[in-house]
């Protein structure tokens, strides 16, 4: 599957097979987190894969309640160990870079047959009480990940391109 394809046909899944996750699949979408880019090389990312079904129960109540995201195989943490680096622009880099790994993940998780969802409706503490994540650790976002239970393709309903860009000046 090329880069393009992976794009495409990349969905937000929230019903999984009962299948496990072999370690060597997963070892290669979370190394394509780690070639990801960041701001300054700081590579502020740091990643807990949660596999072991009552913790990821146990996440549940902390992801709002969202019973599919304790169904998946694995929950992604998705966290920063940050020194709050601000970037020229103003903007902090944790957050961005984290996204830019988790989207590098996603698309290779799509590759390997997996699916993934973003999940930014979570209570940060009761995350990093659950897995005892020390309290300089930010956690960004959660990502269940598992083989989805309908595989099929959806129509992604997306702006038109020349509603989103513009050429040489807005």
């Amino acid at each position: 599957m090329d880069v393009y394809e992976a794009i495409a046909t990349r969905k937000s899944i929230r019903e999984w097979q009962d299948k496990d996750i072999p370690d060597e699949v997963l070892e290669r979408v979370m190394e394509a987190a780690r070639l990801a880019p960041s701001a300054k090389n700081l590579q502020e990312w740091r990643f807990i894969a949660v596999r072991d079904k009552d913790l990821r129960e146990r996440l549940v109540p902390a992801a709002a309640g969202q019973a599919f995201v304790g169904a998946a195989p694995v929950v992604l943490v998705c966290c920063a160990d940050t020194d709050n680096h601000l970037m020229r622009c103003g903007q902090l880099c944790y957050p961005i870079d984290v996204a830019i790994a988790m989207d590098h993940l996603s698309l290779a998780a799509v590759s390997e047959g997996l699916g993934t969802c973003w999940i930014g409706a979570f209570y940060e503490d009761q995350v990093k009480s659950i897995l005892g994540i020390p309290e300089h650790i930010r956690v960004v976002e959660l990502m269940p990940i598992g083989y989805p239970a309908k595989p099929d393709k959806v129509d992604k309903i997306r702006l038109p391109l020349d509603e989103i860009m513009r050429k040489d000046r807005w």
